[in-house]
C-alpha cells in the first residue's frame, strides 16, 4: 500500500518501526491544523511554530506507544499540541495579545474598504479579548468553534468531561461578552 493512501494508524505503526517517510506523510497531512491550533491558543506565530514542531517531535518519539484503539491519531496529536501550548502560555505568565499575523488570518479580504476596516476593527477587538482569556478557555474556544470538533472530541483533547468543557465554554463566552461590550 502506498503511504499516501494509508490510514493515520497504519502510518503511526510504520513510524513506530522507524519509517521516517511514513511519519512525514502524517506531518504533511496534519501540520497546518496543528499549527493553527497552537496559534489560536498562543496568538504568536513564532511560538505556535515551535509548539507544532515540538508536538510532532514528541509524537515521533512516542510513536510506539500510540494506541489506535484508545484514540484517533488526530485526537492524540492535538492533545499533545494543546498541552504544549497551554504549558507555554502558563510559562509566559500572562495572556498573549494576538499579533498582526494572527489578525491577518482572521481578516476577510472580500468586503470594500469601509466594511473591511470595520471588520478588521471587530477582529482586532475579538482577538484582543480572546488573548485575555485563560489558556484553557482559549483552547476550548479554538477546538469547539474554530476547529469544529464535537463536544466529546474537544473534551477528550482537554482531558475534561463534556460538562466541564461546557463550563469552560460558558465562562469563555461570558468573559468575551464582558470584554467586547463597550
Amino acid at each position: 500500500m502506498a503511504r499516501d493512501e494509508a490510514s493515520d494508524a497504519e502510518l503511526m505503526a510504520w513510524a513506530a518501526a522507524g519509517d521516517r517517510a511514513a511519519f512525514g506523510v502524517l506531518v504533511a497531512r496534519h501540520g497546518d491544523r496543528t499549527l493553527r491550533l497552537a496559534l489560536r491558543v498562543l496568538g504568536r506565530t513564532e511560538e505556535a511554530e515551535e509548539v507544532a514542531q515540538e508536538a510532532f517531535l514528541r509524537a515521533w518519539q512516542a510513536a510506539a506507544s500510540f494506541d489506535p484503539g484508545r484514540a484517533r491519531f488526530t485526537t492524540w496529536l492535538h492533545r499533545i499540541t494543546l498541552n504544549l501550548a497551554i504549558d507555554r502560555g502558563r510559562r509566559r505568565g500572562r495572556a498573549t495579545e494576538a499579533g498582526e499575523e494572527a489578525l491577518a488570518l482572521l481578516a476577510d479580504p472580500a468586503p470594500g474598504p469601509e466594511a473591511a476596516a470595520a471588520a478588521a476593527e471587530d477582529h482586532a477587538a475579538l482577538a484582543g479579548a480572546l488573548a485575555r482569556l485563560p489558556a484553557r478557555q482559549r483552547a476550548a474556544i479554538a477546538l469547539a468553534y474554530e476547529e469544529g470538533l464535537s463536544g466529546a472530541e474537544a473534551a477528550a483533547m482537554l482531558d475534561v468531561s463534556e460538562r466541564a468543557l461546557e463550563g469552560l465554554l460558558r465562562r469563555a463566552r461570558l468573559m468575551l461578552r464582558r470584554l467586547m461590550t463597550p
